[in-house]
């Protein structure tokens, strides 16, 4: 399957099987969902990790965790199809029925919006910024709002480093250290 830059999957029909949703697809496929100029791209990128903070890896999480505003962007998200509910009912021990309510990700829709939403930024001439990637690659991960790794200038010069480098010198090792020296021993009144 081949993917975009910043990971979503070209081929429409495969886009299910993606894997799980990253920052980037869930951000623009947000902004899309009220129209590329109904919403700023920081207030969708705000959303997103919001709501991925609840969801992390997984693709369905249960809705006893939500706040009552939570939940209301919850529902908003289910209005604009990126999110959908499911409900399981099983019988406790003393025969009453318990209802849990889960809340899923729509991955074909965030992924088929998050499309139509790199194709509206490019025609407006807006720069794509990828925040995260599927690629294992060292520099593949920025943090939003410009920094980079921690955050403290002393770190950066290591992300600003290409991949390149690191995959140099794991091809490429630094030769074995000689060994260091035996420490000496001191001639004791003994020894003499």
């Amino acid at each position: 399957m081949t993917t975009t830059r910043a990971g979503l999957p070209t081929d429409a029909t495969l886009s299910y099987a993606a894997g799980p949703v990253d920052f980037d697809s869930l951000a623009k496929a947000i902004r899309r969902s009220v129209g590329h100029d109904g919403m700023r791209p920081e207030d969708a990128r705000s959303i997103a990790a919001h709501v991925l903070n609840f969801f992390g890896f997984n693709e369905r999480i249960i809705d006893n965790v939500l706040e009552p505003d939570d939940r209301d962007t919850f529902y908003m998200l289910e209005d604009t199809g990126i999110l959908e509910t499911e409900r399981d009912e099983t019988t406790l021990y003393d025969g009453r029925e318990w209802r849990i309510h889960y809340w899923m990700f729509r991955k074909e829709r965030i992924f088929e919006l998050a499309r139509e939403e790199a194709a509206a930024m490019a025609a407006a001439g807006e720069k794509d910024i990828v925040y995260s990637s599927n690629s294992n690659r060292s520099g593949a991960f920025m943090l939003p709002h410009g920094e980079r790794g921690t955050g403290l200038a002393a770190h950066a010069v290591y992300h600003e480093l290409g991949d390149e480098i690191w995959l140099e010198r794991r091809q490429n090792p630094a030769p074995a250290a000689p060994p260091a020296p035996s420490p000496r021993r001191r001639a004791s009144a003994v020894d003499e």
